[in-house]
């Protein structure tokens, strides 16, 4: 019930936690490696499809965050069409444990650093919630990508890899 609820202030928990992971992970880098650290900005607006811009080495990411429970059975997310026409534009699918309250594993939707993210599909998505007569009306805007099509990475430094290519 809690979930269903409150998905939204679950939604925001798990970005932030995030957004929290990838700048440790980036403070360890700078201070084992001399590496640049990651510049993080979010979207007030998700008009564009994505919730955060990161930026590591010249290396720009339009990223939407996806937040599920760990155990939880939802096999597909709704991806904005705008975050293909963003520069190395991705979703990332965050795990949330309940239990420890750690994050993982991730799902990875998106392309190599610098490239488009593979095509969305022709899958339209539809409202969660019905209109007065009960209909759940297209969203035009918003597609529709399988669970299968995503890649799983097991910890948060995998997913800067993916992110950035930077090992």
């Amino acid at each position: 019930a809690l979930h269903s609820r409150e998905s939204s202030f679950r939604e925001k928990l798990i970005e932030h936690m995030f957004v929290a992971e990838l700048l440790k992970y980036s403070w360890k880098r700078a201070r084992q490696q001399g590496a640049a650290l990651i510049d993080v900005s979010r979207a007030d607006v998700d008009r564009g499809g994505y919730d955060l811009i990161a930026e590591v080495d010249g290396c720009l990411r339009h990223i939407q965050v996806k937040g599920s429970v760990l155990g939880a059975t939802t096999a597909k997310q709704k991806v904005h069409i705008a975050l293909a026409d963003k520069p190395s534009g991705c979703v990332v699918w965050v795990y949330l444990n309940e239990d420890d309250w750690n994050l993982g594993p991730f799902l990875f939707f998106g392309g190599e650093p610098g490239k488009p993210m593979p095509p969305l599909g022709e899958k339209v998505a539809r409202h969660t919630k019905g209109d007065a007569t009960g209909e759940k009306k297209q969203r035009p805007n918003m597609r529709e990508v399988n669970k299968g099509r995503f890649r799983k990475l097991d910890t948060v430094e995998q997913v800067w890899e993916a992110l950035f290519s930077i090992t």
